[in-house]
Formats: structure tokens, sequence, C-alpha cells
């Protein structure tokens, strides 16, 4: 058994242990062959020394991000602890780059490692997958990312597209015009838009088309220049309808394209675009590839449990 003592110089010994020891307790259930005493700016800690050095980095990346950001919650302490790779746990989580600010002063940033990743993957690449389950944030960050670039006069507009394969053949069905029926599956993006861009702009934006939110079958014949153009639940494109999207890529375009793969509602016989594209491209220079998993749920905890679960028994 070693034993060794950690001085707190440059973070707040109180924001580090939080409520009634809350994170202190949380560091210590994942390091369970450790003894581990806190008192003040000390932390003493007891065990083997391979575990010891395992929580010296672990601690040091805790300690780093607790400074910089002069707080700590759950889910940033979770990403620490849970991330394998240290270095880049400590060199992601203390980017604190706002993407943009929304209306009434709203912080929009990445949240999580793989979000971050997204970012700099956006950053480097015109053409980036985001792939992940449901609530990882991916295309709420890339209609960040997509506002930002337009707010910077970066490009001239901003293309939202999604299959709407959920509607089937009942479309035809429902109430409205083309726009009406076709709306609440574009819902979720209208959303991400709402918390980004003033009312009264985002309403002169969707009727000057600026922005324009569109159902994938529109994007067909179009060359998409100048734009910032989104892709989501794109697992449900067919292989024939994703080549379809990823050639439209028109001068200074910039693709993100987000899905799924464990919720394709395609009919069985047909293959997810999707999927075939992640195969098909990978490996391609200027491609990029995130990949976005349970640590990067930002909705009820109970989400990311559920998806936990779903993982393990597939």
């Amino acid at each position: 058994m070693t034993q060794k003592v950690f001085e707190l110089t440059s973070a707040d010994p109180a924001q580090l242990y939080g409520p009634s020891n809350t994170y202190l307790k949380q560091i210590g259930a994942h390091f369970p062959a450790l003894k581990i005493v806190a008192r003040g700016h000390e932390i003493k800690v007891t065990g083997p020394e391979e575990t010891l050095e395992e929580f010296e980095d672990k601690l040091e990346a805790i300690v780093a991000y607790v400074s910089k950001n002069k707080r700590l919650d759950d889910r940033a302490l979770e990403e620490l602890i849970q991330t394998k790779d240290t270095a880049r746990t400590k060199h992601t989580m203390l980017k604190d780059e706002v993407i943009l600010h929304g209306p009434q002063g709203r912080i929009i940033k990445a949240k999580t490692t793989n979000q971050h990743k997204l970012v700099e993957s956006a950053m480097t690449n015109d053409l980036v997958f985001a792939i992940g389950p449901a609530g990882t944030g991916k295309t709420y960050t890339a209609v960040a990312l997509a506002v930002a670039a337009l707010k910077n006069r970066e490009v001239r507009r901003i293309i939202m597209t999604r299959p709407a394969v959920e509607a089937g053949e009942n479309l035809g069905f429902l109430p409205g015009d083309l726009k009406e029926k076709l709306d609440p599956y574009l819902q979720p993006l209208y959303d991400a838009l709402r918390d980004m861009i003033p009312k009264e702009k985002l309403e002169f934006y969707l009727e000057n088309r600026t922005i324009e939110i569109a159902p994938l079958a529109f994007m067909r014949g179009r060359t998409l220049d100048d734009a910032y153009v989104i892709l989501d639940e794109s697992q449900n494109t067919t292989t024939s309808q994703m080549k379809m999207f990823l050639t439209r890529m028109g001068e200074n375009a910039r693709f993100i394209i987000t899905g799924d793969t464990s919720q394709i509602d395609l009919p069985k016989h047909q293959k997810s675009g999707l999927k075939e594209a992640i195969t098909t491209l990978n490996g391609v220079k200027g491609i990029g590839f995130v990949h976005l998993d349970g640590r990067d749920v930002i909705r009820h905890p109970l989400v990311k449990k559920i998806i936990t679960a779903y993982e393990k028994k597939d």
C-alpha cells in the first residue's frame, strides 16, 4: 500500500468536493481500491500504486477544470472521470469557447468531449458525419455552428433538411397544405433555431429564405453554394438519397450530417444511406467522422441509463 498527499493550490476545495462532499464521493466510487480522506486543501489517498497513478491523472484533470471554470457539476465530473485519454480530456474540457450567444445573452457552447470533437471537426472539414444516440446534442451543436457561420458572414444561408420517413404514406391524409403537413417532422430544427436567434429575426430569415428548412426530397436537382447545410436523422435516408444529398455540395458549402444508426425507420429491405456512407467514405480526406455516445447525453439523467441498457443488450 502506498500513500500520497495532494495539495489543492489552484482550485477551491468547496467547488471540487461538492455539496456534502457529493463530488468527492463520486470520485471515490470510481476508485474503490483507494481510501480517500479530504481535509481543507489536502487530500490524502492510500492504496495500490498503479491505482494511485490513475487517480493522480484524473485529479489533475478535475482540478484544472475547476481552476479554469470556477465550477463543477455531475456531468462534467463524469466526463472527466470516464474519459480514458486524460491528456485529451484536459485539452478538450478546458476549452471553453462559446459557439455563439443566443437571445437574452444565452451562451451556447459544446458541453462534452465529443461535442468539442464535433466543433473541431467542423472547423477543419467541409463535410462531417456526427453519429450517436438521442440526446447527445449532435443536431443542436450542428445548428449552433451553422448559425455562428451565418452571423460571421462565412456563408450566406443555412439549409436544414430531414427525410420525412415517419410520415410514410399517411402524409396525404394529414390536414393542411404541404408545409403544415411537413412541419411536425422538422420541428426539432425550428426548436434549436429559436434558442439561438431572436423571434423577429428568425421569422425574417425564414421569409427571405436565408434559413430554409425543407424535407430531403426538395434537395434533388439543386446545387447548394455558399451555404451551411445540415442533414438531420440521416439514418432514414436510402443509399440513393444519401448520394443525391452529398452530391448537392457546391462552392463554399459546409455539410454536417447527423444520425443515429440504432433508430432506423426504413423498411427492412432498404439499406440505411448513413450506414453505407460510413463504410464507403471512411478514410476520404476532407470528411470528418465524430461518434457520440451515452457520455454525451444532456437530457434527463435517465436517458443516459436507457441508452447504456440498450447498448449492453445489443
